[in-house]
C-alpha cells in the first residue's frame, strides 16, 4: 500500500515531534583538525616514489652491449626517411637534454624515463641525451650508452634516435625524436580542418 506525500510528511512530522534542534552557530573546522605527522609524511612520500618507480616500466636486465664509438640508430615505422635523416645531421633544434655523465644505472634509468615522459608531455618534440660513450665504465664498457639504445626502444613517445653529430657529443649523444602529444595532434587536426 502506498502512501501520498502529504501523509508521508506527516508521519515525519509526528516521529521528530519530541526532537530538539541542537543549539549553537560553530561549525567544526575539518580543514585545520588534522595535520598529518612527520612519520605520516615521509610515508606518503615513499609510497608517491614508490609507485612512479613502479610506473616505470624501463629494464634493467639482459642488454645488449654496444661498442663505445658505434652508432646507436632507430626509427619506427612510418617515420619519414627525410626526417631521419635530418635528425641524423643534427638539423633540428634540440629542446632539450639530459646528461647522464656519472650516474648509475638504476639512476639513469630513473632519469631517462622521467626526462622522455616529461618531454613528451610538455610538447618537446627533439631532445638530445648525452649518454657518454663510457669507454672506462665497468664492468663493461658503453653500459650506459646500451642501456639507453634499449630503453629509448621501448619507450612508445619515441620516434626516432640516433647517435649526435660530434659538436653535440658525437657517439656519446644520441638525438631523440618525440611524438606529439594528445594536444598537439588535437591542434594539428583544428589546424587540417579550416583548410
Amino acid at each position: 500500500m502506498s502512501r501520498s506525500g502529504d501523509e508521508e510528511f506527516e508521519l515525519f512530522r509526528q516521529e521528530m515531534n519530541d526532537v530538539t534542534p541542537l543549539v549553537g552557530d560553530e561549525v567544526a573546522d575539518i580543514r585545520t583538525a588534522f595535520e598529518p605527522t612527520l612519520a605520516q609524511k615521509e610515508r606518503r612520500r615513499a609510497a608517491e616514489a614508490e609507485e612512479q618507480e613502479n610506473a616505470n616500466f624501463l629494464s634493467t636486465e639482459y642488454v645488449e652491449l654496444v661498442e663505445p664509438n658505434e652508432v646507436i640508430e632507430f626509427h619506427r615505422d612510418g617515420v619519414q626517411a627525410g626526417v631521419f635523416k635530418r635528425l641524423k645531421q643534427g638539423r633540428y633544434t634540440m629542446e632539450a637534454s639530459l646528461n647522464l655523465h656519472h650516474h648509475t644505472l638504476r639512476e639513469a634509468r630513473t632519469a631517462v624515463f622521467n626526462f622522455i615522459q616529461d618531454c613528451h608531455q610538455a610538447g618537446i618534440r627533439t631532445a638530445l641525451i648525452i649518454h657518454g660513450q663510457g669507454k672506462h665504465s665497468k664492468p663493461h664498457p658503453a653500459l650506459i650508452k646500451s642501456y639507453v639504445n634499449k630503453w629509448l626502444r621501448e619507450m612508445p613517445p619515441v620516434l626516432a634516435f640516433h647517435s649526435a653529430q660530434r659538436p653535440h657529443g658525437g657517439r656519446g649523444a644520441a638525438y631523440i625524436m618525440l611524438k606529439k602529444n594528445a594536444e598537439q595532434k588535437q591542434k594539428n587536426r583544428e589546424q587540417h580542418a579550416k583548410r
